[in-house]
């Protein structure tokens, strides 16, 4: 796709409005239109804006910014009607300079895999991601009460699954599945593998198509992380692998795992820069409701390959198919940037494959049946339990400020820290019910 296809497809299918999306440094959808009438200028040269008003964005004395239009992420919306039809595309964040803005999270993907490329080497990921349908957005009051790849015949669910696949394939999306989940009312459907850069801009797309077909049957869908207290939480377990000259470079025939040292490496940097991710992977004061045990979710830093108390797994090769050699990282949420996230991860893995980290030991047994004696003994940490936790091991993470820069960094961190405050000074229904009468 180039500008002169867009020109067309527009004009041929009397397109009226384009809109321009991109993202905050959480990760959360921003859009303006613009008519037919001005795109030709905005793929030239792109449409100002004032960034000020957009978390993590420029402050006010700096606020001017452009948004350029990617012509290959066209896309007509399925969801909008054929006459007078929408679209959408991509942006690029730039300064009135035509410089890349710091702060916009695709560009730090977008630069960590120039660099990646220099080396020979592309990143792949396949990301699972979970959610929740609720009949409205005021309480998490379930559609369903099915479990783990339940089929409910004629069940409204299956309805909303079948018509977001509808909308993902023909925005050129290609999904690979889609099931129940565990928890009631949860469900998920899974992309297929693709680069990376590719697949965030479509997970930004996917939840747009998740809450657009939920919406429109008068259901909320939710990839918050943890909306109900007892029950599994949803998370988005990432699949990835690095390639060289169109081969697998995790994969070695004459390892047990069939692991290449590279692999080996990429899993160790994982594991030892895994505390400092969590402010980009578990971002909100809700995703540690979630990473808690019991729960599949994972909550201690080892690697396995069958077993899913594991933080990192590692999918058994299927024999003639190396290309599908991949580890499995399980510990991020639906509710985050995913343009940081896969940054980060790949980040940490090639600090582990620079540094020639060793990769410790693998883990098979049930790590939540083990006491803390026993997980001490096997040195098996855990993730930070609660946000602050997670901050306060981010402050001094050089992995992520020599990663996101300045500017991204410091955001996150300023927005972190009002969202913990806001949430310790809170007086929750659980304390009026449990103290109010006792103290």
């Amino acid at each position: 796709m180039n500008s002169e296809k867009v020109l067309k497809i527009v004009r041929d299918q009397g397109i009226q409005f384009i809109r321009l999306w991109f993202v905050d440094i959480l990760g959360q959808l921003k859009s303006f239109s613009i008519s037919p009438h001005e795109l030709e200028g905005a793929l030239r040269d792109g449409m100002g804006f004032d960034g000020s008003s957009i978390e993590g964005f420029a402050r006010i004395y700096e606020s001017d910014l452009i948004a350029k239009p990617i012509a290959e992420t066209f896309q007509v919306l399925p969801w909008r009607p054929k006459e007078s039809g929408v679209a959408r595309m991509f942006c690029d964040i730039q300064t009135p300079e035509g410089k890349p803005f710091l702060g916009d999270s695709r560009y730090i993907l977008k630069k960590m895999l120039a660099e990646l490329a220099k080396e020979g080497l592309s990143f792949h990921v396949g990301p699972e991601l979970e959610f929740f349908y609720f009949k409205s957005d005021v309480s998490p009051e379930c559609i369903d009460n099915g479990g783990y790849f339940d089929a409910i015949p004629l069940d409204e669910a299956n309805d909303l699954r079948r018509q977001t696949i509808l909308y993902l394939e023909q925005l050129g999306i290609p999904v690979e599945y889609s099931h129940h989940e565990v928890a009631p009312s949860q469900h998920e459907i899974d992309l297929r593998y693709n680069d990376a850069l590719t697949m965030a801009d479509r997970v930004i797309t996917y939840k747009v198509a998740v809450k657009q077909v939920a919406h429109e049957q008068g259901i909320h869908a939710s990839f918050m992380p943890k909306p109900i207290a007892g029950i599994n939480g949803s998370g988005m377990h990432v699949h990835q692998s690095l390639f060289k000259n169109g081969k697998n470079a995790f994969f070695s025939p004459k390892d047990s795992y069939y692991l290449s040292d590279m692999a080996k490496s990429y899993i160790a940097g994982i594991l030892k820069h895994a505390r400092e991710m969590c402010i980009v992977t578990n971002q909100w004061v809700n995703s540690y409701k979630r990473l808690v045990p019991g729960y599949e979710a994972p909550v201690y830093i080892c690697w396995g390959r069958r077993n899913r108390s594991a933080m990192v797994r590692v999918p058994e090769y299927k024999p003639g198919k190396p290309n599908a050699t991949r580890i499995e990282v399980r510990f991020p949420d639906p509710a985050c940037n995913p343009y940081l996230v896969f940054a980060t991860m790949l980040a940490a893995g090639l600090a582990g494959i620079k540094n020639k980290y060793k990769l410790p030991e693998s883990i098979e047994a049930d790590v939540y049946e083990m006491n803390s004696l026993e997980r001490q003994a096997k040195r098996i940490d855990t993730l930070p339990g609660s946000l602050i936790e997670a901050l306060e091991v981010a402050e001094g993470s050089s992995l992520l400020r020599d990663l996101l820069g300045d500017h991204i960094l410091e955001k996150l961190l300023m927005n972190k820290r009002l969202e913990w405050d806001s949430y310790r000074t809170h007086v929750s229904d659980f304390e009026i019910k449990r103290y109010l009468p006792l103290l």
